[in-house]
């Protein structure tokens, strides 16, 4: 069984529950899902997982404190990730305030490692941007995710 880390961190709740959303579908699709907040995971971990969901807040565009360490202790393993699936979320607080840039430097980060992401045609393309409070509309672009990158990690 394909085993994948959803990992996040949250203040408010709200990137909290976008976790818990893919985590459960991921689940919902046959893998083996280590839901845990970002400041909880061990480094040394990573190269035991197929895949990696990571979430942070829009905190002035880019991600937050917590996320940006964790991708900079990440280095550690740096070509020992290759191959392996990414995607990336966000909460925000408002339209235009920067969610896409959050999600598209995480997803920098992990295609450095050499991790393979999948675009999304019919959701936010780079992943999805909660404005607040997760609602119906990022319930579906999160179904949108959790399809597409259980279908990645099969295939990798």
């Amino acid at each position: 069984m394909k085993k994948v880390l959803v990992t996040y961190h949250s203040l408010t709740g709200n990137t909290a529950e976008m976790a818990r959303m893919i985590a459960d579908g991921l689940v919902d699709k046959g893998l083996d899902v280590t839901l845990k907040r970002v400041e909880e995971v061990g480094i040394d971990t990573l190269p035991g997982y197929d895949g990696f969901v990571v979430g942070s807040p829009n905190y002035f565009g880019t991600m937050a404190w917590p996320v940006k360490k964790f991708v900079d202790e990440s280095v550690k393993y740096f070509k020992k990730l290759d191959g392996k699936a990414a995607a990336a979320f966000t909460s925000a607080g408002m339209i235009g305030g920067g969610g896409e840039t959050v999600v598209l430097d995480i997803l920098k980060a992990f295609l450095i490692h050499g991790c393979v992401v999948q675009g999304l045609t019919s959701a936010g393309h780079y992943g999805p941007v909660a404005v607040g409070k997760p609602d119906e509309r990022i319930a579906r672009e999160v179904g949108v995710l959790v399809e597409k990158y259980a279908a990645l990690v099969a295939k990798l």
